[in-house]
Parts: C-alpha cells; structure tokens; sequence
C-alpha cells in the first residue's frame, strides 16, 4: 500500500519556467545510488522531456509520474528520453520508483537544493520545491517547448505528445493491446 503525503501547499504559479528558444541549461543530477549523474549531454541527438514535479508520495505528484511511465512506450516512438526532477533525496526518489513501478529515471535536485530547478527558472525559494513544470527539448539543447502548471494540477502528457509530434515530424500510433487470454473454466459435472 502507498502512503501518499498531503499535497504541497495550493497557490497556483510562482516561477515561470524558462520559455522555448532557450538554451537548456544542463543537469548533472544524481540519478543511482552510486552517484551516476544524467547530462544532458548523455542523450545528444534525441529529443529529451523534463518533467519537474514537486515531491515524491505526494497525490497529484503520484498521478502524473504514474501517466508518463505509462506513456513510456508512447514516448519511446519518438525516441525521446524521460527524466523526472524534484528536490527529493536520491533516497526518496528510490523508494518513490520502487513503490510505484516508476521506470523514468528521477534525478535528485536535492544538494546543492534546488539548482536544476534554479536553472530552468522553477524553484520556489518559500517552500523549497520546484514548480509543476515540463519541458521538450530538442537534440541540440534548445527547449523547444515548455509548460509550467498550477502547482495543484496534474497538467497531463497532451501537450508534451503534441511537442515531441511538432519536433520530430512523426504522429503518435497508437497502440493496440490484446487482451489477456481468460483461463479455461472447468466443465461443469453432472
């Protein structure tokens, strides 16, 4: 069973996040125990999505990274790699993933606090999280799109599918899944 804290405090908006046409600034965050760090640099050449969430076990938080993992494959078509980001210990991020089944890999904003979330312009200094943002950017390091929602608001994967769309040029397929195959039922005895 999931223990889901309360949400961070309600008050909308208070950073604006970088806009498109900016040079991403890079990350360098732990993402493994034994200090493995993500840049942006690892993955140049592919499409990158960003999404930065306010904390581990929160509930909106817990709804959107559960969207996006299950979008992976959707994702995937557009060879994009994933990133969650928030100012949670690596330790928190491990525990949050295991819980969940989170397969994104969540990158630690943790120390120096906050300064990815700095970077991209989405650190709230009063409660020291970071806002409810997303960002597409593209193989060169410029972000091509971004969206920074009420911190209250789950803001859903349409408007990043329609970035990764635009980008690349490619249309999102759909998948199709079969359903599981029922077990066979025991003949009934006269």
């Amino acid at each position: 069973m999931v223990t889901l804290a309360p949400p961070p405090p309600a008050s909308g908006i208070r950073a604006h996040g970088l806009p498109p046409g900016t040079r991403a600034p890079d990350l360098g965050q732990p993402a493994t125990p034994d200090g493995r760090r993500i840049t942006l640099a690892d993955v140049n050449g592919s499409p990158v999505v960003l999404i930065f969430y306010p904390g581990d076990f929160t509930p909106v938080c817990t709804n959107e990274l559960g969207l996006f993992n299950e979008l992976m494959p959707v994702l995937g078509q557009f060879g994009a790699k994933v990133f969650g980001i928030s100012c949670d210990s690596l330790w928190s991020h491990i525990a949050f993933a295991k819980e969940l089944h989170i397969q994104i890999p969540l990158l630690s904003d943790f120390h120096p606090k906050g300064e990815v979330s700095r970077s991209y312009n989405v650190y709230r200094e009063d409660v020291g999280i970071c806002e409810r943002s997303l960002y597409v950017i593209d193989g060169k390091g410029v972000i091509y799109w971004s969206y920074v929602s009420p911190i209250e608001l789950n803001p859903g994967a349409d408007g990043v599918i329609d970035a990764l769309e635009r980008l690349t040029g490619k249309q999102m397929e759909f998948l199709t899944f079969q359903p599981q195959q029922q077990p066979p039922q025991p003949e009934a005895r006269t």
